[in-house]
């Protein structure tokens, strides 16, 4: 029997390092995965091999960290991180060993590993080999920290946050000891980087069950040192689960009353995400006071359209209830769906008036839209002419 989530270059890889002399096993999530019958993805090896003697098996090598024991292996153009056993320091900093030590044995490397489900490691014919009870856990649904849970917090802040998301993607709970040394811990979730923290946000709304992971963070005491939170969860256990990461951003900021800038800042969220947001905070604006517009209906994506509708209930502002099928018949009934969906364009408007182009191209381009939207034109080159030339010599 072979470890079955494993690509065959994967276990050459395994295979050229015991042939060499040394042990080598797959580690980490993909083990874990494979465990809950879930698809494996990054495959990573472990090693008792240092980072030089690696190397020195393999051809094509690249050092992405070989300071800390990891070096990328290309196999048939696969790349493969494999890590040299170590064990590590302190960590002044919360994320960071301040020095890694490589050492021979596996037990001493899965020693620290942040839970039992992922200290699991397992050899290229498919024996799985748990030494810390983490096959037990996963059967009981349980996240449980590797040895004392507090020192696994001490080493590396993250590991908190890290517990509350598997809550939301695998629907585990935290077992009780861990979860009372996240809560002792709780303050140091303020030393980890804001992008460390926006990527497992990320990761948790796209979960199967936030509302588990909303809370633990509240219970925890992680909300009063997150960047920013909202106080209450109404309307974010109402809305999710999410369809991606983006709706939860868009959700956690209407269930704290925040603005677009708010969050984005807090997050340091990229320029189309905080795009989305304020998409979604106009819209949410709109639709608290009336039932959407024609203009509204073309102005906002039909997810904007849908999700709003949504927090708008679960903010109880809702003053009349559009359903899904309302909300898509609306929206694909337009005439047009943007402006790139135009019979003409500005240089139409040049041929026709013989003018240069300016500013008044665009300005024409956004009546025609709306002459179009409305059904006070006809989408085609010849209605839309005949409308331009009159309203144009008109305005002159």
């Amino acid at each position: 029997m072979t470890a079955q989530f494993a690509t065959e270059s994967s276990r050459e890889v395994i295979r050229l390092l015991e042939k060499a002399g040394y042990e080598a096993v797959f580690v980490g999530g993909a083990v874990r995965d494979y465990v809950l019958g879930k698809p494996a993805t990054d495959i990573d090896i472990a090693t008792s091999a240092q980072p030089e003697e690696v190397k020195a098996v393999f051809p094509k090598t690249v050092d992405i960290g070989t300071e800390h024991g990891t070096v990328l292996v290309l196999m048939n153009g696969e790349p493969f991180e494999v890590t040299t056993y170590r064990t590590e320091g302190t960590y002044s900093d919360h994320r960071r060993p301040d020095e890694v030590q490589f050492v021979t044995s596996l037990r001493q490397d899965l020693l620290r590993r942040d839970f039992t489900m992922n200290a699991l490691a397992m050899t290229k014919e498919g024996e799985l080999i748990d030494l810390f009870g983490g096959q037990q856990d996963m059967s009981r649904q349980i996240i449980r920290a590797v040895g004392h849970a507090a020192d696994r917090f001490q080493e590396d802040a993250l590991r908190m946050f890290r517990a509350v998301r598997f809550t939301s993607v695998l629907g585990f709970d935290i077992e009780d000891e861990t979860f009372e040394a996240i809560r002792d811990h709780a303050q140091q979730i303020q030393y980890i980087s804001v992008e460390r923290l926006k990527a497992e946000m990320d990761k948790l709304f796209k979960g199967e069950n936030p509302v588990k992971a909303f809370q633990f963070i509240q219970q925890s005491e992680l909300a009063s040192h997150l960047p920013l939170f909202p106080p209450k969860m109404d309307v974010l256990n109402q809305t999710s689960p999410f369809e991606t990461a983006i709706e939860g951003w868009a959700c956690l900021m209407v269930a704290g009353d925040f603005t677009p800038a708010d969050v984005a800042k807090a997050y340091r969220l990229s320029n189309a995400e905080k795009s989305y947001l304020t998409s979604v905070h106009q819209a949410f604006a709109k639709r608290s006071i009336a039932l959407y517009t024609l203009d509204d209906y073309y102005a906002f994506e039909l997810g904007v359209l849908l999700l709003v509708e949504k927090l708008v209930h679960a903010k109880g502002r809702l003053n009349q209830e559009l359903s899904k099928v309302e909300i898509t018949s609306a929206k694909q009934s337009l005439p047009i769906q943007s402006v790139a969906d135009l019979a003409v364009t500005g240089k139409d408007l040049l041929t026709w008036t013989g003018l240069r182009g300016g500013k008044w191209t665009g300005e024409w381009i956004g009546k025609i839209t709306m002459a179009v939207l409305h059904g006070i034109c006809e989408n085609n080159p010849n209605n839309i002419k005949e409308w331009f030339l009159h309203e144009f010599n008109c305005e002159r």
